[in-house]
């Protein structure tokens, strides 16, 4: 490779890399407690425990549910009912003042599908997860933060492939994974900065793309709302709002005959992100680990509970859902989880290494510079 073209190489390289350091390495560290947060929040007691019950007990009605959540919340309405395979008797609930409140300005709890009992979830609405959280999707700015953290993914990921670049002369003059222990700590650290982000490369991508995309997940919704879903309630359009909703009973069972073999995952009442104001949004999901992600809406009229449409996911959309239980390692479990955080622990690593060789070679050019002045 020509040296020109290496110097431009290396100017990518650094320059990218020190203007998203500060911010990689926070969400580097904001992110390994949120590899563990269920085994976090137990640690902390912020998970809600059911109380034990005979496993024949019948679970209550959706309805029922419903009013269950705003007696314990008047005054509110329910936005969302949500399942977790981890807590089968669990409901978990989030209600706000209004449908359309912005996700940050609602409440979250569980309700035990069972007896209607709500049992809050701390880690949900505040505390230490949360704010690590916040910090890890928006530094608390919101959209802003959560674009500036998109440009910055996309700057980490231009960084991981002009080191790359740079990375494939140097290999031809050493073998994989030498670190020279006779040199100095300068060049001994450069090998090491290079040996980890080689062998950290794959995730560092991984963990950066989807990153950049889950940054950006409300233009994602945002396009299925104008697209997919405004062409699927356009027959809606002129129709006068509604003053009162069909009970929510058999939603889960019209669900399933509508989108066979599926599992409900959550639903979107009306007037909220992932519906209309005159629908039920019940997002199906599939029965193995990829397609647990991959959530097919079903759309249920809230008047007269006809089900209105059964809608294919845009690509962009599966996009979306396969990329966040990705970049936080919630695919294969514990071991997942100990790779992922492992990988984590490299990253940083190579950042804090690469702020110090950008340092030490600084330094260097600086003393030549002040050299050359002494000797002319």
């Amino acid at each position: 490779m020509k040296s020109k073209t290496i110097r431009r190489w290396s100017f990518v390289h650094t320059w990218t890399s020190l203007i998203c350091t500060v911010f990689l390495l926070m969400l580097a560290i904001t992110g390994l407690p949120l590899i563990f947060h269920h085994e976090i929040e137990h640690l902390l007691g912020d998970a809600p425990e059911l109380r034990e019950m005979p496993v024949d007990t019948p679970p209550l009605d959706l309805q029922q549910l419903v009013e269950k959540a705003k007696a314990h919340r008047p005054g509110e309405v329910v936005q969302y009912f949500g399942w977790d395979d981890d807590e089968p008797n669990g409901v978990t609930t989030i209600m706000a003042p209004t449908p359309g409140t912005e996700p940050n300005a609602s409440h979250t709890f569980m309700l035990d599908a069972r007896t209607g009992e709500a049992l809050e979830m701390p880690s949900a609405n505040g505390g230490f997860m949360m704010v690590m959280l916040r910090l890890h999707v928006d530094l608390f700015a919101g959209l802003p933060g959560k674009w500036l953290l998109a440009f910055m993914g996309l700057l980490f990921v231009i960084a991981i492939i002009s080191g790359v670049v740079l990375y494939l002369p140097f290999m031809r003059r050493l073998k994989f994974a030498t670190v020279r222990q006779d040199k100095s700590t300068r060049l001994r650290w450069l090998d090491l900065h290079n040996l980890i982000g080689v062998v950290t490369l794959v995730w560092a991508l991984t963990v950066g793309v989807t990153g950049v995309i889950a940054a950006c997940a409300e233009l994602i919704i945002g396009a299925w709302r104008n697209d997919s879903l405004s062409a699927m309630v356009a027959p809606y359009r002129d129709t006068p709002p509604l003053t009162q909703l069909a009970p929510a009973t058999r939603l889960l069972d019209i669900a399933r005959d509508a989108a066979s073999g599926m599992a409900p995952s959550f639903i979107a009442f009306p007037g909220t992100l992932f519906s209309s104001e005159h629908h039920y949004g019940v997002f199906m999901k599939g029965n193995t680990h990829l397609t647990a992600h991959l959530l097919t809406p079903v759309l249920i009229d809230a008047s007269t509970l006809d089900v209105t449409a059964v809608a294919e996911r845009p690509w962009y959309m599966d996009a979306m859902s396969l990329s966040l239980p990705l970049h936080f390692g919630d695919y294969g479990g514990r071991p997942m989880q100990i790779f992922w955080a492992v990988l984590d622990v490299l990253t940083i690593i190579v950042l804090g290494s690469g702020v110090y060789l950008w340092q030490v070679r600084r330094k260097a050019a600086r003393r030549a510079t002040t050299g050359m002045e002494t000797v002319s």
